[in-house]
């Protein structure tokens, strides 16, 4: 088997948006947890709103939304997470701490590079009081 003209022009399937996110995803858990964090959920679903990643850092719980990139721009990461965005997060969150509560914080975590291999952490992206 030679270059992709000699299989008919057809260029390897790339993976599916889902598989990309979920890789981006695994790869910031892994970071986050060599920084110190625990996971506690993944893919959290509730009424409104999914959270990537809940962790607890010491006595916090982090609610992380992790954003994957082609480029290394944290700030398009950050400007991703938009107002309709944070409040689906805020909703899923309220419903995790009524079960749970405590004090809690949002996170991003930007990943790009080959192999998810650069990843950018903003703690305390947003918070509670973001206006609507």
């Amino acid at each position: 088997m030679g270059s992709s003209s000699e299989r008919g022009g057809r260029k390897p399937p790339r993976p599916s948006t889902t598989a990309t996110g979920a890789a981006a995803e695994q790869a910031a858990r892994r970071f986050l947890e060599q920084q110190g964090l625990r996971t506690l959920a993944c893919n959290y679903r509730a009424r409104g709103g999914e959270i990537d990643l809940v962790m607890a850092d010491g006595g916090v719980t982090v609610f992380v939304e992790v954003r994957r990139r082609k480029g290394r721009d944290l700030a398009g990461a950050l400007r991703s997470v938009d107002r309709p965005k944070q409040r689906r997060l805020l909703r899923a969150a309220q419903q995790w701490l009524s079960r749970r509560p405590g004090l809690a914080r949002f996170d991003v975590v930007a990943v790009s590079g080959e192999g998810n291999s650069e990843l950018q952490w903003l703690r305390n992206a947003f918070g509670a009081d973001a206006p609507p």
